[in-house]
């Protein structure tokens, strides 16, 4: 029995079932015909009601031919799941998993023309699945498994976008994309049903879990402020490193901050909240202060006195807690920056929420937590997006739009307005309430408003989608290119310093012949190049030099361009001196010598400088003093065009015959005078190390 038959054989008396198999609707496909069929019944409806009332909201879509199944089939899809949903337990019924996967073939497929799609992508024969969720299918690997599926439908990304992002507990507009990828990472690019229904059950379980911890917040020792949600607990193996004390303790987050309850004693929290320029960032561990292991986050801010560490398990375990953390962060910073407040505020915090769930339920069902680009938190994938600016500029309008319908409790909205509000409407606040987890004021309920009736869009991109599909198309071109760095990235110092050489070729050579000009080695070309800068200067050509220069390179890259179109980058060939491991370490030191030599003179060289600010010593003082007056002055009376061009002069026929005796006179005697001023005294006072 197919995944269609099992649908309508679910729930279906006899007569319903010979009434669904008397034939497909006309110009659409079978799988099309069924869902449709079945929605009908969702919403106790004839298929004729229901096809009759898409006619009449939407006349423009069903007057194009070529998009009229697709979108009929989307129309009775959500309308069909906006009563699905209601149900608190929709996820645990086995039939939603194979409804909504059908309402995806149904759009990839949804007329006769689409048919051959179901072929193509799939085979008729459907293996068993355990019902087991704690089974081994997945687990021992989702590779083999996935490629074992051979008589599974499968769908692709915009189907799956277009009906998971219509449930907010399955998929959210902005992560949807990523989640199919997280999916289908073993699939080669398709959804298979078992790793659809596996997720399912998994999000399912994790829900239960929280609402049964959010049930008894009295165990947690934590006491939770209007509207602040649970997200996740931890009371394994989690140590909290301060200045002078390590303790073992369990780690709550919740959507307001980070609560750790130390073993023993009270509780102590770190407000993620308000805006208290708080920094989390991964930290490595190690006894007695050493920095060995990658396994800890360190959490500061204006309302810590000190850094607190929190170390975990291991890497993956620190991995997953610093995400979801660095989530709440974000979406506090969004309500911070837009001014969110009521049913808004809660709507951003329980979007994070559940963005948190699903990434659990995808780490603890396949072993894998996405992260950067591929991330399925909304408010951290949003931060992190080239031009992620915009999607959380489209989300702040699109809940604008919200409020907008939620001060008509009427349910009366301008066209203006209706037309904007394209692609269904995933209130992730409306959710939540319904599961339990939330308890908002009568005047903030979604539901006690009617803010969610009748809120679907058909065969319509909504602003914040173009924003998301945008970013997504920017991020490709990012990640092309950061795949060529990690093609070129060279681990040795030795090479690295080879290739800057090697790159920066030409700008040396430059160096090193204005530097044979500046030494008067060749007097005939030294002087060329001398009238040359002073013809410039008297001229007032000086100022073109740099257009002169960009201009140049533009014409350079053009020409490049024009070229070598479609013709791959010539590899860029280094050669580093041979060198063996002691040979390397001794060239470290060396560096590591000069660097330090370098430091110490920089810090006298300041000490020096506070000394004659500071009057240390009148007489040098007054010296300094009258000689920057003299120059004030200069600076004052003197263009500074004439000024520019008398240090030119200066620095560069220093060296020459007639001027390199007295310019090597007055070298002498400024260093003279520099090595006599003193430097001005310092004390170093002792230092205290954090304990670890």
């Amino acid at each position: 029995m197919g995944i269609l038959e099992l649908v309508l054989h679910g729930g279906c008396d006899k007569k319903e079932e010979e009434a669904e198999m008397e034939g497909d609707l006309p110009n659409l496909s079978s799988v099309a015909s069924l869902v449709i069929r079945r929605c009908s019944r969702i919403l106790l409806l004839s298929v004729e009601q229901l096809q009759q009332s898409f006619e009449d909201e939407l006349p423009d879509h069903s007057n194009q031919p070529t998009s009229y199944a697709r979108s009929l089939v989307e129309y009775c899809a959500y309308k069909a799941l906006r009563v699905e949903t209601q149900r608190p337990d929709h996820l645990a019924d086995k039939g939603f998993s194979l409804l909504t996967f059908d309402m995806m073939l149904a759009w990839e497929a949804p007329d006769t023309e689409t048919e051959f799609l179901l072929d193509e992508n799939g085979f008729s024969n459907c293996p068993e699945v355990d019902n087991d969720d704690e089974g081994s299918l997945f687990y021992a690997s989702v590779t083999k498994l996935a490629s074992q599926i051979d008589g599974k439908k499968t769908v692709g990304l915009e189907a799956f976008s277009r009906i998971a992002s219509a449930c907010a507990l399955v998929a959210d507009p902005i992560t949807v994309h990523n989640l199919f990828d997280a999916l289908t990472s073993s699939s080669g690019g398709r959804l298979h049903f078992l790793i659809y229904d596996k997720y399912l059950k998994r999000l399912c379980k994790v829900l239960k879990s929280m609402k049964h911890i959010y049930g008894r917040p009295q165990s947690l020792n934590v006491s939770l402020a209007d509207g602040e949600i649970i997200l996740e607990v931890d009371a394994k193996s989690i140590l909290q490193h301060t200045r002078i004390s390590t303790r073992p303790g369990r780690l709550t987050l919740t959507s307001h901050a980070l609560y750790f309850e130390a073993s023993g004693t009270g509780t102590s929290n770190y407000d993620l909240s308000k805006d208290l320029k708080q920094v989390v960032n991964c930290e490595l561990t190690g006894p007695w202060g050493a920095r060995f292991f990658d396994n800890a986050i360190i959490c500061k801010s204006d309302s810590v006195v000190e850094p607190i560490v929190f170390e975990f398990s291991g890497h993956s375990h620190r991995d997953y807690w610093f995400a979801i953390i660095r989530e709440v962060l974000h979406a506090n910073k969004f309500i911070r920056k837009y001014k969110l407040k009521r049913f808004q505020r809660a709507e951003s915090l329980s979007k994070a929420a559940l963005g948190i769930f699903r990434s659990r339920a995808v780490k603890e069902a396949f072993h894998r937590m996405p992260s950067h680009f591929k991330s399925i938190l909304p408010f951290s994938l949003a931060e992190k997006l080239p031009k992620g600016d915009k999607i959380l500029e489209a989300l702040y309008n699109h809940f604008e739009l919200m409020r907008i319908r939620f001060q008509n409790h009427d349910g009366l909205v301008t066209a203006s307005y209706e037309k904007q509000l394209t692609g269904p409407l995933s209130d992730s606040l409306y959710t939540l309430t319904r599961m339990g987890f939330l308890l908002p004021k009568k005047e903030d309920n979604p539901e006690e408003n009617g803010l969610l009736v009748d809120d679907f869009h058909v065969g319509e991109t909504s602003p914040l989608q173009l924003a998301i599909r945008e970013s997504v198309r920017y991020s490709g071109r990012v990640e092309e290119a950061r795949a060529t760095l990690y093609q070129v990235k060279v681990e040795d110092i030795d090479t690295n310093l080879a290739a800057i050489k090697d790159l920066l070729f030409p700008l040396f050579k430059i160096g090193k012949l204005l530097q044979l000009l500046a030494a008067w080695e060749d007097p005939f070309k030294s002087r060329i190049f001398l009238f040359l800068i002073l013809y410039l200067l008297y001229r007032g050509w000086v100022r073109y030099i740099l257009p002169c220069f960009f201009l140049s390179v533009a014409v350079y890259m053009f020409w490049h361009k024009h070229h070598s179109s479609g013709k791959p980058i010539k590899v860029f060939q280094v050669t580093p001196p041979n060198r063996n491991p002691v040979e390397l370490l001794l060239m470290l030191q060396e560096g590591v010598s000069q660097l330090q030599t370098n430091v110490q003179t920089g810090t006298i060289s300041l000490l020096k400088l506070r000394a004659l600010l500071l009057a240390a010593f009148p007489k040098t003082t007054q010296k300094v003093a009258v000689a920057m007056v003299i120059a004030a002055v200069g600076f004052t009376l003197v263009p500074f065009s004439h000024i520019l061009t008398l240090v030119l002069l200066e620095v560069y026929t220093r060296k020459m015959p007639v001027r390199r005796e007295s310019s090597e006179k007055l070298v002498r005697r400024i260093k003279e005078w520099w090595s006599r001023v003193p430097a001005a005294p310092i004390q170093i006072g002792k230092t205290m190390r954090i304990a670890q």
